[in-house]
């Protein structure tokens, strides 16, 4: 079993987490702790170039820091999204609701 990795690295008001593995039921509470330790951050931004496998518990997670990221006027971006995370964004109308690094997309 492949397990989620989280790196982190800051620069300015930008939060960069890079997340590899599989964002499933078991590791989906770790990132979202992570995600909830993004301090004063005015950008949040998710590289998925690693991402092998994301579940409906992750896309909650997501879901719910996008949210959060728009009311407090703050941004939540993706970049480097694999063809088949994408197709599972699309799916589910996360997609739709999401901003994209537009410079790094994959």
């Amino acid at each position: 079993m492949e397990i989620m990795t989280i790196q982190s690295e800051k620069n300015g008001s930008s939060l960069i987490l890079y997340v590899s593995g599989r964002l499933d039921t078991n590791s989906a509470p770790l990132l979202d702790k992570k995600l909830k330790q993004r301090d004063e951050t005015n950008e949040l931004i998710l590289d998925l170039t690693e991402l092998s496998y994301i579940s409906s518990q992750g896309l909650r997670v997501l879901f719910q820091t996008q949210k959060e990221m728009n009311g407090q006027g703050g941004k939540l971006l993706f970049r480097n999204i694999k063809n088949d995370i994408r197709e599972i964004f699309e799916i589910s109308g996360f997609f739709n609701l999401m901003d994209q690094d537009k410079n790094t997309l994959a």
